[in-house]
């Protein structure tokens, strides 16, 4: 049976994890390409075979110095060589790593990855609170049964939180926090003293400052679950269980115990707490930053229960890694939370959304009809829909330059599902989807790897045409179908809809040079004829 690890190089330690799993159900006909194909299939079965914790606290002086320590960078080096012995030991598969807040906000982190490449063979990579919150949803979503209800889930780290709104198991939002138990502790609670009244009083309004972005949602949301998960949880569910949880297949906290709790634990001393409490040295310090944003959340939203899912980033890794391995990931629902989320952010700037999705529609078409000419694959289409469904977002600062404001805007925002390399092509994508093409002399598009060139280049060409389309954002053209003629070098665009599009028709062939350039394909425009 093939074998997995992930690994997690969080901010207050390290995780490796290695299962071995059986396939999930796939279905009958396996000449066609698999995907999960309903809420119903079962995920593959796992049995773990190893589970290492490091505790390595890189999150120690990055929270205030900005940069990791050489001693910490050092101990993470020997942790990361111990963990590839064992996935060496264990004759894995497939694996993924990835450093989350510490190493992402360290001016140095690029130290730490370039060694752990060079000294333990394995590739790590930086991801974003976003995709944290996407991996963790992922986890929990398969353990619990969120179906038939509405769930907040807190994932409260070393470095961050994340805030993820579920209704009716479908992702609605997501929001990631500077805040997390590290970062609070290095910046309030550093000479490991008990708490007095005033340091208490800054901790809190620290959360309450950290949260304040997000309560508005927070507000707006009918929240019937609040699901914890990170390091502190199952201590918390151990030391302040509720007597029946709210949802199978979970622990629960019952937060006035919590409560309770936490007013014992700030009259001590970490090494207190770890005696009184049989805690850990690196859980003992952090359990306190960890309640108050727990007890801020639940004191805000009025709930007296906590669920303990059990499972975190390791598991939500875990899950992608061998659904894609079988072959039966979810593909779709993939395309769908990128595409959803977004269409949040062009709600969030007052996009005129049924111009981008009119536009991406053409995109997409016209990527499928010249599929002979590009042979970009199916996740460059998800990053053309993308592009085209948010080029025009940059109108929210001014409509003047309004493509260059779209790149920044993009390129800032959280787009769940994407990478942060992703996100940059689709923030190249809305940049050139008017105006100058492409250029190294620009550093938006010269700081791209050279595949991403390409990719931005290739995609932008069939952009410019899309927008072209609908130029008036009137929907006077319907449909479009391109007929490529390779021997002629020449594209014909047949058009559907209204007779009066000359201005449409006119910034086609304006914005088709730039096609031509990629191509070497001419453009010409034909009436489609309608079938009687």
């Amino acid at each position: 049976m093939p074998r997995f690890a992930a690994i997690d190089v969080g901010s207050n330690a390290l995780r490796l994890r290695i299962v071995e799993a059986t396939s999930p159900s796939v279905p009958a006909d396996e000449s066609q390409p698999l995907a999960r194909v309903g809420k119903g299939d079962p995920p593959a079965q796992w049995t773990e075979l190893a589970s290492v914790r490091a505790a390595v606290r890189l999150g120690k002086e990055v929270f205030v110095s900005r940069r990791l320590s050489p001693a910490s960078i050092g101990e993470a080096c020997q942790a990361l060589r111990e963990f590839r012995n064992v996935i060496d030991e264990k004759h894995i598969d497939a694996y993924r790593a990835v450093a989350t807040s510490a190493v992402r906000e360290a001016r140095n982190g690029s130290t730490l990855i370039e060694r752990t490449r060079r000294e333990a063979g394995i590739a790590l990579e930086v991801i974003e609170g976003i995709e944290e919150a996407r991996l963790i949803q992922l986890a929990v979503r398969r353990k619990l049964a969120l179906e038939a209800t509405s769930a907040l889930l807190i994932d409260v780290g070393g470095g961050s939180t994340e805030l993820s709104f579920i209704d009716r198991g479908k992702h609605v939002w997501s929001n990631s926090l500077a805040l997390g138990t590290v970062r609070l502790l290095e910046t309030y609670l550093r000479d490991g003293r008990n708490m007095d009244a005033k340091r208490l009083r800054l901790l809190n309004e620290a959360i309450d400052r950290a949260i304040a972005p997000a309560l508005p949602q927070l507000k707006a949301q009918t929240i019937t679950h609040l699901i914890g998960t990170g390091g502190n949880v199952e201590t918390l569910a151990d030391l302040c269980p509720a007597k029946n949880s709210t949802l199978p297949n979970s622990r629960c906290i019952d937060t006035g115990t919590m409560r309770q709790l936490y007013r014992k634990l700030i009259a001590m001393t970490p090494n207190e707490r770890r005696d009184s409490f049989g805690l850990r040295p690196d859980r003992a310090d952090t359990i306190v930053p960890a309640i108050s944003i727990f007890a801020r959340i639940s004191e805000t939203l009025r709930r007296d229960a906590l669920i303990a899912p059990g499972v975190g980033l390791t598991a939500g890794i875990l899950e992608e890694l061998i659904d894609k391995f079988f072959h039966v990931w979810d593909t779709a629902g993939e395309a769908e939370t990128v595409l959803t989320s977004c269409i949040q952010l062009g709600r969030r700037y007052s996009f005129d959304e049924k111009h981008g999705r009119k536009v991406a529609k053409f995109a997409t078409q016209l990527f499928d009809d010249l599929r002979s000419i590009h042979a970009f694959d199916e996740r460059d289409r998800l990053l053309l829909r993308a592009g085209a469904l948010i080029h025009d977002i940059g109108d929210f600062v001014r409509y003047d330059g309004h493509h260059k404001h779209s790149y920044y805007l993009v390129q800032h925002s959280d787009i769940m599902g994407l990478s942060r390399d992703e996100r940059a092509i689709v923030a190249n994508l809305a940049r050139y989807h008017r105006k100058s093409p492409p250029e190294t002399s620009h550093p938006n598009f010269r700081d791209l790897d050279k595949e991403a060139r390409g990719k931005v280049r290739g995609l932008a060409a069939l952009l410019r045409i899309s927008d072209a389309l609908d130029r008036e954002h009137l929907g006077k053209i319907e449909g479009v179908r391109a007929a490529v003629d390779e021997a002629k070098h020449k594209v014909t665009l047949f058009l559907r809809g209204d007779a009066d599009r000359e201005l449409e028709e006119w910034t086609v062939m304006a914005k088709s040079e730039f096609l031509r350039d990629v191509y070497d394909l001419d453009v010409e425009i034909a009436q489609e004829e309608v079938a009687e």
